[in-house]
């Protein structure tokens, strides 16, 4: 577990230096947010499963609402380990001054479990998005790419310890905005608690790098609450 967690907090950290290095990166803002996120899955009908996720997310020293994303996504459970996903989320961002920004994105996802090497679940998930903005005409695509890493605290108990890393990479240029390359990176580190059944909440502290245009880079320090309801 700990060498795991050694090699993800290196790959995040070192993408980031890299980043912040760079003479064009000299402006990094920085930002206390909280995130809160409610997440509802379970079957349908056979291999047929589902997703829905509402999230908010406070900006501004957590002043007030800078994000709101509503993702929902129908799912087909290739085997015990493998779920494949077509979804569509709806992000809104509002905007001081203007109207707010709203974004429509299509994307397909894999979902699988990696096994548990020396006691330490692993999971993937890589997802494709085709993005739409109202601030312009062109669609981007993005790469995402996760993998979580849970231990129980102690053998057969259901407190885990959890990490993840997440990498973005922006696969083109668009109209209205995006630049091809890392877009950003998130790092996870919490703890996973029990709640009814199968379903859990989350609590930890996540951080985000965002690779701005024209050097207006951001690191956020966020509060992460997840509410995950497993059928």
């Amino acid at each position: 577990m700990i060498s795991l967690l050694q090699r993800t907090a290196v790959l995040s950290s070192a993408i980031a230096v890299l980043a912040l290095a760079s003479p064009s990166h000299a402006e990094t803002r920085q930002d206390e947010q909280v995130w809160i996120q409610f997440v509802a899955q379970g079957p349908v009908a056979g291999k047929v499963v589902y997703l829905a996720e509402l999230q908010p997310r406070y900006g501004s020293n957590a002043a007030g609402l800078s994000q709101m994303v509503i993702r929902g996504a129908a799912g087909l459970r290739i085997s015990d380990s493998v779920t494949i996903y077509q979804g569509y989320a709806y992000v809104r961002t509002p905007a001081a001054g203007r109207d707010d920004t709203r974004e429509k994105r299509s994307f397909q996802q894999i979902s699988w479990s990696l096994g548990q090497p020396g006691g330490v679940a692993l999971t993937s998930r890589t997802r494709l998005e085709q993005r739409w903005f109202s601030t312009g005409d062109e669609v981007g695509w993005r790469l995402r790419e996760m993998v979580r890493a849970a231990v129980p605290l102690k053998a057969g108990g259901k407190v885990k310890l959890i990490g993840s890393v997440e990498v973005f990479v922006a696969l083109d240029d668009t109209d209205w905005g995006a630049r091809s390359g890392i877009d950003r990176v998130r790092g996870f580190a919490g703890i996973e608690l029990p709640v009814s059944g199968k379903s859990t909440i989350e609590l930890g502290y996540l951080n985000q790098y965002v690779n701005g245009a024209n050097g207006r880079d951001q690191m956020d320090h966020v509060a992460a609450i997840n509410l995950m309801l497993r059928q």
